[in-house]
């Protein structure tokens, strides 16, 4: 079992005619996505990498069977791309997109919610479960099958991360890399109860940064409802207030979204966290022991 993506996960990619779109359509194969379909309006009845291409998404869908739809849209028209997936019954919308305006977002959002389908992103590397499909942009390399979950807000701290965990001779089950915008479609509490009861998870890794209050919602989820053992780890301790970071939603206004205050609640709630990036595979290890006694 994995967390929103498995064998029977039918990807469509939307600006598959793109450049980027067709770099990681071939990445996504090689990692044994089932990628069944593209769609580029105007571009509908070629070929990309042995994908067929649709004008619309619900052609796409209606011929394919598509489930899942990876958008490499550019920022201004990727609402409506969203918008077109969730008319089309499409149920995961993996937004890869940057620069979406977070307005965009508060329409995208509460409309996929009262269809059903879910939105990871925007800004995101996607979705990885090892041996059974990936849905981004995170590198093949990186993963390898085994029992620790990975949800992040940072997608090179992710890559990072996960590759950490592989060399130290453990793997994934699922990684989520939910983006860094203000305004997304996955929170680490809309994940975490999907690790929580995935059965092929033992331990968690959450991956959080400066800058409004996942992290210590995060926590408090973990305190009273999630059993499994997390190891955390914050990026941009360093930060000045009032400075963004990386990430349209690091920023620590007027003293919340503070590092220490992420440190503080998630070591409250149980969790370990780490100093620095390089620290955490030892501590999944430590955590997967303790777990087993």
């Amino acid at each position: 079992m994995s967390v929103l993506v498995d064998r029977d996960t039918r990807v469509l990619v939307q600006g598959i005619t793109g450049h980027q779109g067709t770099v990681h359509t071939i990445q996504m194969k090689q990692f044994g996505t089932a990628v069944v379909a593209g769609v580029t309006p105007g571009k509908g009845g070629s070929v990309v990498e042995g994908v067929p291409v649709f004008d619309s998404v619900r052609d796409a869908v209606a011929k394919t069977g598509a489930n899942t739809s990876c958008i490499f849209v550019p920022a201004p028209g990727a609402k409506d791309a969203v918008l077109e997936s969730v008319d089309a019954g499409v149920r995961l919308c993996v937004v890869v997109t940057e620069h979406v305006p977070f307005h965009d977002m508060l329409v995208m959002y509460p409309y996929a919610r009262s269809k059903g389908t879910r939105i990871i992103g925007p800004n995101c590397p996607g979705i990885g479960a090892p041996g059974k499909a990936k849905v981004g942009i995170i590198p093949n390399v990186v993963f390898r099958p085994g029992r620790v979950g990975v949800i992040s807000r940072s997608g090179t701290l992710t890559y990072e991360i996960v590759n950490g965990i592989k060399e130290i001779g453990l793997g994934q089950s699922t990684c989520i890399g939910l983006g860094g915008d203000p305004v997304i479609g996955t929170t680490f509490v809309d994940a975490l109860p999907m690790f929580e009861s995935d059965p092929d998870t033992d331990a968690l890794v959450l991956v959080g940064e400066i800058g409004g209050t996942a992290e210590e919602d995060a926590a408090e989820y973990v305190r009273h409802q999630f059993t499994k053992p997390v190891i955390a780890y914050i990026a941009g301790r360093s930060a000045p207030p009032g400075k963004r970071m990386g990430h349209a939603g690091a920023i620590i206004t007027r003293g919340k979204g503070t590092a220490e205050s992420k440190v503080a609640a998630l070591e409250a709630a149980g969790a370990r966290v780490a100093r620095f990036p390089y620290d955490i595979p030892q501590l999944v290890v430590e955590a997967v022991r303790s777990a087993r006694r």
